[in-house]
């Protein structure tokens, strides 16, 4: 017996600084609540999935997610939960359910459970095991009749750390969502992109010529002039004095008078 087991309302204590330290809870083959203690059953596991499934079903807020068999034999069956306490957050719950048969050749269902708090802070007042104690609290009172205890279990089972071991282990994985930063870690530090100064660009524009010059008049050969082509280069350079802008002219008229 330890010196804390003489402290009243140990166990009324001891969950209330779960609820403000933690957002994740599972069970265990000695937790610290009994309430969170895994679960075996007499029965098969057909008739304790039947029984969860049902109670999903039913109960306001509960929403299945799946239903599978994962390696090993394990059936896990995941839901999710609204919390009124939390105004609707969501918890995230898996029972492991794991069947084996014991010396006699009779069934032996073992049930595990864990739940997540979607939450920021570490603390979700107790909710993810309230869920937990929930579940299992209804199949202690449907199977109650069938509960197998540890020494039963020790003595009835072929490999207690065989399957049913790999199994805790998954379930014990269990973890705080968001962890405290380990003090003398460095801070992070904000990275700043530094902007590149505007270069305003100027449009330079030709200016327009006020005289364009005139294309240069190419040889004639002898044959182009007895075909009678050579009229074609004072066409090209009308063309060109007739793109200039024409101007006015000018006439003085004056009168010759004899004196």
């Amino acid at each position: 017996m330890e010196l804390i087991d003489f402290i009243p309302f140990k166990n009324e204590f001891t969950k209330a600084c779960q609820g403000l330290t933690t957002n994740a809870t599972h069970t265990s083959e000695k937790p610290v609540l009994d309430e969170l203690k895994v679960r075996r059953y007499d029965k098969p596991i057909a008739d304790i999935s039947e029984f969860i499934l049902n109670k999903i079903d039913h109960w306001l807020g509960w929403n299945l997610v799946n239903e599978k068999t994962a390696v090993g034999g394990m059936t896990t069956i995941r839901a999710e939960v609204s919390s009124f306490i939390l105004f609707g957050l969501k918890i995230n719950v898996t029972f492991g359910l794991l069947e084996e048969k014991d010396i006699n050749g009779r069934f032996i269902t073992t049930v595990n459970a864990k739940a997540e708090t979607h939450i920021e802070s570490r603390g979700d007042l107790g909710e993810s095991r309230r869920v937990i104690r929930m579940m299992l609290g209804a199949m202690d009172f449907e199977f109650r009749n069938t509960v197998i205890n540890e020494e039963d279990y020790q003595y009835r089972s072929v490999d207690t750390k065989g399957s049913a071991a790999a199994c805790q282990q998954i379930f014990n994985d269990a973890q705080l969502q968001q962890h405290k930063q380990p003090e003398g870690s460095p801070k992070s530090t904000t990275i700043e992109f530094k902007k590149k100064p505007v270069i305003q660009t100027i449009l330079l524009k030709p200016t327009a010529k006020n005289e364009e010059t005139a294309p240069a008049a190419t040889p004639l050969t002898g044959a182009e002039v007895q075909n009678g082509s050579a009229t074609s280069a004072p066409a090209a350079s009308m063309t060109a004095e007739e793109s200039k802008p024409s101007k006015p002219k000018i006439m003085i008229v004056t009168t010759k008078k004899t004196l």
